[in-house]
């Protein structure tokens, strides 16, 4: 029931004929009459209670209404807002998801030029591979070209010097004119070769224990003919004998020789030169070698070891190709070191070293001042058969001139290619075989392999002699089975040693 329904009721049960009026009471009879009136009372008196209770319900209902209806406003408020905070959050998430949509492809496009450049830098890298394998090959071929003629100039010419009969003086200054340019022009091909080495990271280092004595020792004996040559005083300060460091042997009397050569070259007439060698406070083991020569500039200083960069002497008199110092670093960080220099224009120039130092050991005190060669007593008495395998004749007519001067009682056979030397080896049953590499038909290698599976021929010594002079054909020839590898051009004097070496065993 509504409002208005409410309100017509009420007013029905107002009027009804139960209510009375005024004139009504004056008529009402006394006795029963007058209960009936106060019945009357009572239920006007109700129907009032009734009709209170209909307006109070009334107005709560219209309360609650209103009630209802202001939550019903708050509902439709908070559901707008809720609407208006999602579609906030679906525009925020839609632009997110324009960015991610973005960023995705941007991230496959870069994949894919990832993928593009690991593609193109494996193809540069297998270029590169190749070029530098070319490279080596070339010199490597180069080498052996080159080193084939010299062993034939200074092979002969030494020869020529210590001949019979005794050259004149004219003669010596001429021979001495030819060794010199040929040695020099070695040297020249050895450091081009080790600097390609080094550059293509293939260059290894032995890293052993050795004494700082011996090693400065020799050094010195291999720089004496320069010394005297130009006058300069070598100065060794005293050392403790017994230290010793860690490093390649071979590689760092090549670093302080050329330290020791740059002193010389570039010092001033009767000048001198120091060698220094002491025990850091970091524990480890100082070299250096400081000349009293025209010293380097600052400028010229930051240009040292650039490659072919002679700092201005191109045009001295001084021969070199601005290399040396170059290799001399890079073999000393090859072999844990460090390396330094410090100059003062018109006082001189002091290069340093330093390596790991060893635990010292038990030797003598005195520096040996004679160097004693095996070949001043070589193959006394000693009747043995030699057998070269050399297709170059040059080469085979140089070797059986040192035999005859040198080595009387050896017998020599050649032959200029692989297959008659076998066959030779196999007939003669030589002492020792000197094997070139790059023959004719059979290459060394294969010769050496047959002459190993031969039972008659498998226990003699084959000595590689070839003018590939890379490192790595010396260790594949040592590993192939070869006793030694003597490279060309050869010096007589360490020829001759090996030999009697081997002829002695």
């Amino acid at each position: 029931m509504n409002d208005d329904e409410n309100a017509l009721a009420v007013g029905d049960y107002c009027q009804s004929p139960l209510t009375l009026n005024k004139s009504d009471r004056r008529q009402s009879p006394r006795g029963p009459d007058r209960r009936s009136g106060i019945n009357a009372a009572k239920e006007n008196e109700a129907r009032n209670l009734v009709r209170d209770k209909l307006l109070k319900t009334r107005e709560h209902k219209t309360q609650l209404r209103e009630t209802i209806a202001s939550s019903r406003e708050q509902v439709v408020d908070a559901a707008e807002a809720l609407y208006a905070e999602v579609d906030e959050h679906m525009a925020v998430l839609q632009e997110a998801n324009s960015k991610l949509v973005i960023a995705t492809i941007t991230a496959t496009q870069l994949a894919e030029k990832l993928e593009i450049a690991k593609a193109e830098l494996e193809v540069a890298k297998n270029l590169a591979e190749k070029a530098n394998l070319a490279k080596s090959d070339f010199l490597s071929s180069m080498s052996h070209e080159l080193r084939t003629p010299l062993n034939a100039i200074l092979g002969f010419a030494q020869l020529l010097e210590s001949g019979s009969p005794t050259p004149t003086d004219s003669q010596i200054k001429k021979l001495n004119h030819i060794t010199k340019a040929g040695w020099y022009l070695l040297e020249l091909i050895n450091q081009i070769l080790e600097l390609a080495v080094i550059e293509s990271g293939k260059l290894s280092v032995q890293q052993e224990t050795l004494s700082l004595q011996e090693i400065l020792w020799e050094c010195q004996v291999m720089i004496g003919p320069q010394l005297l040559e130009k006058n300069i005083a070598l100065q060794i300060a005293p050392f403790d004998t017994n230290l010793t460091v860690i490093a390649d042997k071979t590689r760092l009397k090549q670093v302080i020789y050329n330290f020791l050569s740059n002193a010389i070259k570039y010092n001033k007439n009767n000048g001198s030169i120091d060698v220094l060698c002491a025990l850091n406070n970091s524990g480890k083991i100082s070299i250096s070698v400081k000349d009293s020569g025209i010293g380097l500039s600052k400028e010229k200083l930051d240009q040292l070891f650039q490659p072919f960069n002679r700092l201005g002497q191109e045009k001295g008199l001084n021969q070199g190709t601005g290399i040396g110092l170059m290799i001399s670093k890079q073999l000393v960080e090859l072999m844990g070191g460090t390396i330094g220099v410090k100059s003062t224009e018109g006082i001189g120039t002091e290069f340093w070293i330093e390596f790991d130092c060893a635990n010292a050991l038990e030797m003598s005190n005195v520096i040996p001042n004679t160097l004693q060669s095996t070949s001043q007593n070589k193959l006394i008495n000693i009747y043995k058969t030699l057998l070269y395998v050399e297709d170059n004749p040059a080469n085979l007519m140089l070797v059986e001139n040192i035999i005859i001067d040198s080595c009387p009682n050896i017998k020599m056979l050649t032959a200029s290619e692989g297959n008659m030397g076998i066959e030779l080896a196999q007939l003669h049953r030589p002492d020792v075989i000197l094997l070139d590499i790059n023959l004719p038909g059979l290459s060394g290698f294969e010769v050496l392999q047959l002459l190993k599976n031969n039972p008659l021929t498998a226990n003699i010594p084959v000595v590689a002699i070839s003018a590939n002079a890379m490192p790595h054909d010396r260790e594949r020839a040592m590993i192939a089975g070869f006793s030694n590898y003597l490279t060309k051009p050869i010096k007589i004097n360490e020829f001759l040693d090996e030999l009697d070496v081997i002829l002695k065993q």
